[in-house]
């Protein structure tokens, strides 16, 4: 589970302002949070299988989140995706 603190750091990394925690940058930066959280956990117990279906859920949620990003606002989307180290 991510705690106040790792989830707070998340999301310092995309705010646009002071009070965003809700914007698509914000979000994809809480679920990426998240998503290495469980990979962590899934490299020593690769047998939980609820865990790797949360991750795969979690992973797809991040994807659309992207995905609308990218047609709403691409120099967001870029500096997402650079911000959280996304893509190589």
């Amino acid at each position: 589970m991510i705690t106040k603190e790792d989830k707070a750091a998340a999301i310092k990394k995309t705010q646009m302002h002071k009070d965003d925690v809700g914007s698509p940058a914000a979000q994809i930066a809480i679920l990426t949070a998240r998503i290495n959280e469980i990979t962590e956990h899934m490299k020593q117990a690769e047998h939980d299988f609820m865990a790797r279906r949360g991750l795969l859920k979690l992973v797809g949620q991040r994807k659309k989140l992207l995905k609308s990003l990218e047609k709403s606002d691409f120099t967001q989307y870029k500096q997402v995706i650079e911000k959280l180290g996304l893509r190589k």
